[in-house]
């Protein structure tokens, strides 16, 4: 497994073994893009020891692939990790405050890459939790919500036997989690800036085992400010919501579902009592936010 990404060196852990590898991409793969998380296969010199390189030379197919793009114009779709079941999204309760765009605009990644959207609130002793958990009650989506200095065996048992994703604002903590659940991990944290940005603290994506008696990986990414989400497309945001999805088949073949003046309708099936009005306007917010980046 593809463990780490850095200017054309992988590092790679061995299957059944603590043998780790320094791997470069093997002509052949051409201009395949590789990922924290690919499971791949490797040639040459497997031994780990100091100074040797091997070759990738093949990745296999992928379970999950969250993506993201670096703005809505662009159509350059980076891929983030490879093959992850959760993405836990790290959102401060203050200092800085909650961004509900890049939250909005993960839950559509995590969902429409097959991953389970998860939330960590951290800094629970300086805001209440409530506005947050309210927001997104009609999207199922679970929380986690965390103080400074608080267990944490509430995300011990999220992450336990998963392989999961850190995504999050610089400065809402992620860094200082990661440290935490893993002891010797050496991820940099700093201060938030006096104006209520964090600083970008983590400079590359890695993969991290979690200690015994857990199993499963966490995957700490560096600090976003935005999320692009070009590669998004109403439909594939629809089966997501199953309870919509069978509605949506009533509408115009081009309809992007965000009004019923446009002529979807989506409204009359939740009027038929298939869907709430709650859980519509929720999806609609979610494809709203495909034009938000998430800057406050």
């Amino acid at each position: 497994m593809v463990l780490s990404v850095d200017r054309g060196r992988y590092g790679v852990l061995l299957d059944d073994s603590d043998v780790h590898l320094v791997t470069m991409r093997a002509r052949e793969l051409g201009r395949t893009a590789l990922a924290v998380g690919d499971h791949v296969e490797v040639i040459g010199d497997v031994t780990g020891q100091l100074d040797t390189i091997a070759r990738i030379v093949r990745v296999f197919e992928r379970d999950t692939v969250l993506r993201r793009t670096a703005d809505d114009n662009d159509p350059y779709e980076r891929v983030i990790v490879a093959n992850a079941q959760q993405l836990l999204i790290v959102t401060a309760l203050a200092d800085p405050p909650p961004r509900y765009g890049l939250i909005d605009r993960c839950v559509v990644a995590a969902l429409t890459a097959g991953m389970e959207p998860i939330l960590l609130l951290t800094k629970a002793d300086l805001a209440p939790p409530d506005e947050v958990l309210a927001n997104y009650r009609e999207l199922d989506v679970p929380a986690v919500v965390i103080g400074r200095g608080a267990d944490l065996a509430a995300v011990r048992t999220v992450l336990d036997a998963k392989m999961t994703v850190l995504v999050g604002h610089s400065g809402v903590g992620k860094s200082t989690l990661v440290n935490a659940l893993v002891p010797g991990a050496g991820r940099s944290t700093g201060m938030v800036s006096g104006i209520g940005r964090g600083r970008h603290i983590s400079t590359s994506a890695i993969a991290l085992a979690l200690p015994a008696p857990l199993r499963g990986w966490v995957i700490d990414t560096p600090g976003v400010r935005s999320f692009g989400l070009a590669h998004v497309t109403a439909q594939d945001m629809l089966w997501a919501f199953p309870d919509l999805e069978d509605g949506a088949v009533q509408c115009p073949g081009s309809c992007e579902h965000l009004a019923s003046l446009d002529g979807c309708r989506l409204d009359f099936w939740v009027a038929e009592g298939h869907s709430s009005p709650a859980r519509l306007a929720a999806f609609r917010r979610l494809l709203f936010s495909r034009g938000d980046l998430g800057e406050p």
